[in-house]
């Protein structure tokens, strides 16, 4: 079972992140104990995707594997500031996401069957768009149907908080919390929907 590492600082996360934005290779900008990680490789191969792609790998931690509770807060687009205290005894699904992503338009009737079926069992969701404008954020939302809110994340605040389990513009990105608030379960690209729905059944049985 996939043991989370330690959490990076602060300052390797930002300079991480002015590393993408400046068009330094990922490869270089990570440390060595990510030579491995698929979105590294997928980013230094240069194919041209305006987005980093993961490759659908699942990680599903042993609860005690699962170290401390994340600690996240947002604004909604809807201007509703929201911490992970008002999920506390919840389990939550947050999907990292953005209107042009294509594996992430792939995705959104599923992650809507899912809401659908597991809101009314307790389960929260929340979208992270990490790049739209609001009126691109709601019209993606209005074609897909999206019935729960999304943190408007294009200062990267959300993505800092869980940068331990979400790779900097990883997109589409899905983490599953259980309900002490720890990362239960991550997929890396798009979420396969039988598999998240297993993991969403296994975070709300525990």
């Amino acid at each position: 079972m996939t043991r989370p590492v330690r959490p990076a600082s602060r300052r390797r996360v930002l300079t991480l992140r002015l590393a993408l934005a400046f068009a330094v290779p990922v490869s270089l900008a990570m440390t060595s104990c990510a030579a491995d990680d698929p979105l590294a490789q997928q980013a230094a191969a240069g194919d041209g995707k305006n987005y980093i792609a993961g490759d659908g790998s699942v990680t599903e931690y042993a609860e005690s594997d699962r170290g401390e509770p994340v600690e996240v807060a947002g604004t909604l687009f809807d201007g509703t500031a929201v911490s992970s205290a008002d999920w506390d005894g919840q389990v939550t699904v947050l999907n990292f996401w953005y209107a042009a992503c294509a594996p992430c338009r792939e995705e959104a009737p599923d992650l809507v069957s899912l809401h659908e079926d597991y809101a009314p069992q307790g389960a929260v969701f929340y979208g992270v768009n990490i790049r739209d404008e609001q009126a691109t954020a709601e019209a993606f939302e209005r074609s897909f149907g999206i019935p729960y809110e999304s943190f408007d994340d294009k200062d990267g605040g959300v993505l800092l908080d869980m940068t331990q389990y979400v790779p900097p513009q990883a997109v589409p990105t899905t983490i599953v919390l259980d309900r002490e608030g720890r990362v239960s379960a991550r997929i890396l690209g798009l979420a396969d929907r039988s598999t998240l729905k297993a993991l969403i059944s296994d975070a709300l049985a525990e």
